[in-house]
């Protein structure tokens, strides 16, 4: 194939893409039932609406914030309320916010590498920030869908400064370890003087599967990232919570960084709010989840799918993954027309091939999912099956 045709096919791709999430979009804005309805489903009017809910957080009469103070400055010291830490610096993403406070330790044990595992954020999202940007030097105690074992941290072949753990593992299917094997982990790296680092973006909904309060879980590390967006249904922004000493610092690498903005109040505002409505929550999504995805290994088995997988079994958090055995694009555009076509989202996202005839999607549940029953899950897998392919032998 020529250049020039490789390039038409490729342009061709991406306009197929793109006008198929249009249509998922759409489809998902005029849905009756959904699992999910997050905040890029929204218009900008019904966004701005989530400030008025914030009058019942934080005072409004105050003067707003100026690089870091007033409203910002209460957003940090709640969160380091939260998971029980000294202090707590707001950043507008949490790849800022990971660069830095690894660049931080980096500086303090005077070892630039960094062990994670390799389905990681940093590794897979972030375009190798970590070596490009910060200088660091990340290394993969293991690839396998899983967090890394106390054994594998324990043996690994070469000096690090830091151990970097994403809780729960987003792309192995948001997975977690018990607290047992969490709290093995963390000693195995204290026995080699390496600090440890949690990727929290989503730790606000790891506490029913761990068993412990934010406070318990935040205290085994020596740092802390959470995101205000993932699962808050904030504007956006970060925080990174810890000793008062690295926030400080953390605080001069952020103004280096170009994070220090001068108003962040709808952010900061948008993250209150989360806090207050739907962290109380999560439990109650988590535990639904489970409801869902024990109704859909019920349903595809039930519409004859030869080869399907819901993953975990058992959800650790209130998001899970759903494998079939078809390629992407056929599951993404069933998905679609049974959103179009019955009112009803099931699967509400993309499809990911993973492997020869097998796709990957996620599922999210939260307050617009405690609606359905397991039946009601049934009922929309059988509708989305229909609009497959012949089964595969």
């Amino acid at each position: 194939m020529t250049d020039t045709a490789e390039r038409d096919e490729r342009v061709a791709d991406e306009d197929r893409s793109a006008a198929l999430r249009a249509r998922r979009l759409a489809a998902h804005r005029g849905a009756r039932r959904v699992l999910a309805r997050f905040g890029f489903h929204r218009t900008l009017r019904e966004r701005l609406a989530v400030l008025q809910e914030a009058e019942s957080h934080y005072d409004l009469d105050e003067l707003s914030d100026v690089y870091g103070d007033g409203v910002v400055a209460a957003l940090e010291a709640r969160v380091a309320g939260l998971l029980g830490t000294e202090a707590a610096a707001f950043f507008p993403t949490g790849t800022m916010a990971q660069q830095v406070a690894l660049r931080c330790w980096a500086g303090r044990t005077g070892n630039p590498t960094v062990a994670l595992h390799g389905l990681s954020h940093p590794e897979v999202h972030e375009r190798n920030a970590f070596s490009e940007v910060g200088g660091l030097r990340p290394v993969r105690l293991t690839s396998r869908p899983r967090l890394p074992t106390a054994a594998e941290v324990r043996d690994f072949e070469e000096p690090f400064g830091a151990l970097m753990l994403e809780l729960p593992l987003r792309d192995a299917g948001f997975v977690l370890p018990s607290w047992e094997e969490l709290t093995e982990v963390v000693a195995a790296a204290r026995e080699r003087d390496a600090v440890v680092h949690f990727d929290g973006a989503r730790l606000w909904e790891s506490t029913v599967h761990l068993g412990r309060s934010l406070e318990e879980i935040a205290g085994l590390a020596d740092s802390v990232y959470v995101s205000f967006y993932k699962s808050l249904e904030g504007f956006g922004g970060a925080a990174l919570a810890g000793p008062g000493e690295l926030v400080e610092e953390a605080k001069a690498w952020r103004h280096r960084y170009g994070g220090q903005v001068f108003q962040q109040f709808p952010t900061a505002l948008s993250a209150l709010v989360g806090l207050e409505r739907e962290l109380p929550r999560l439990p109650e999504y988590v535990a639904h989840a489970r409801v869902v995805a024990a109704a859909l290994r019920e349903g595809l088995a039930a519409a004859g799918v030869p080869w399907a997988r819901v993953h975990p079994e058992v959800p650790h958090t209130h998001d899970f993954q759903v494998w079939l055995p078809y390629e992407a694009d056929v599951l993404a555009e069933a998905a679609v027309r049974t959103a179009e076509e019955t009112g009803v989202v099931l699967f509400g996202g993309a499809w990911t091939r993973s492997g020869p005839g097998l796709a990957t999607t996620e599922v999210h549940v939260r307050a617009a999912g405690l609606e359905w029953t397991a039946e009601d899950v049934k009922a929309a897998v059988t509708d989305f099956t229909a609009r497959l392919p012949d089964r595969a032998g």
